[in-house]
């Protein structure tokens, strides 16, 4: 006796009409017939007397129907309660990448008030590039990413503005100009630059060249590098200096100074977008509450950037 067999029996019992039965079932009604008579010769006994003007239950038949909706019942419980479950473990992890930037910056507060307030669910981290993060969402691989927005946005994903960064000079320790209180770009444009390579960071590259554009000043670049941790790593060893996010101070790196940019000489064009990122459409209640957290907390974690 299989549950299918059941299911066409109840459905019969019910209907007392093995074409209307098979048509609810989206079945043949002689696929339904046969799945009927191989349940009455496993039991070894008529469910149903036919006759040629109309179809009833046996006294058997009448038996079987109460047992086998309750049979029925409890397989449905046991389904829907594992796919509940199954839900429900989903719905406690949450996949995000995060570029360096907001990893170092932005992540470390969200986290720990995220976690405060939804212990339940957990975490998984990458770190990345936008470039390599963005495909992961339409892949499905990352449910949430904090991304610098690209010029040309993907119309499958939905962004949302977060904050901008502001851009500070990274001096090697005993620079002549490392214990100032603030530089202007004036100030360095004779030194050398170190900016990180266009075709994986095009907006802290650009950030560079066009805070000299904007003073009409052209930057000395003597040195492009894929990684900020290089990047000031080489800072470090006195082969230039490099305009960073503000977060890149947190970098533990001995030999290198943090000196801010002026205020005016900053503007728009001295700040570093960052956005959140997800696949448009989808449904991810993890997901919606790190971004309510996020929404709430926003204007506390704008102020460190």
């Amino acid at each position: 006796m299989e549950l299918h067999q059941l299911r066409c029996f109840v459905a019969a019992a019910e209907q007392l009409h093995f074409g209307h039965a098979a048509q609810h079932l989206q079945m043949l009604p002689s696929a339904l017939g046969r799945q009927i008579k191989l349940l009455e010769q496993d039991l070894d006994t008529r469910l149903f007397a036919r006759t040629t003007r109309a179809v009833s239950l046996t006294e058997d038949g009448a038996t079987l129907l109460r047992d086998a909706r309750a049979i029925l019942a409890r397989v449905e419980a046991v389904e829907t309660n594992l796919r509940n479950r199954a839900r429900a473990g989903a719905a406690r992890k949450l996949r995000v990448g995060a570029i360096d930037s907001a990893a170092a910056g932005l992540l470390p507060a969200l986290l720990r008030d995220f976690r405060a307030k939804h212990p339940d669910i957990a975490v998984q981290l990458l770190e990345e590039k936008t470039v390599r993060l963005l495909p992961k969402i339409l892949t499905g691989a990352l449910d949430l990413a904090f991304v610098r927005p690209p010029a040309q946005r993907d119309k499958r994903l939905e962004f949302r503005d977060l904050l901008q960064e502001t851009a500070i000079v990274a001096f090697p320790q005993r620079h002549a100009l490392a214990k100032r209180k603030s530089i202007t770009l004036a100030e360095i444009a004779e030194e050398a630059m170190l900016v990180p390579d266009r075709r994986s960071r095009p907006h802290s590259h650009d950030l560079t060249i066009r805070l000299f554009e904007q003073a009409g000043l052209t930057p000395r670049v003597v040195q492009v590098a894929d990684e900020k941790q290089t990047i000031i790593n080489l800072v470090a060893t006195r082969l230039g200096v490099a305009i960073v996010p503000r977060w890149t101070m947190r970098m533990a790196v001995s030999g290198v100074r943090f000196v801010p940019l002026r205020p005016k000489q900053i503007g728009p064009v001295g700040r570093l977008p960052l956005a959140a990122a997800w696949l448009r459409g989808s449904r991810d209640p993890a997901r919606d509450a790190m971004l309510s957290v996020l929404e709430t907390r926003l204007r506390s974690y704008a102020r460190d950037a």
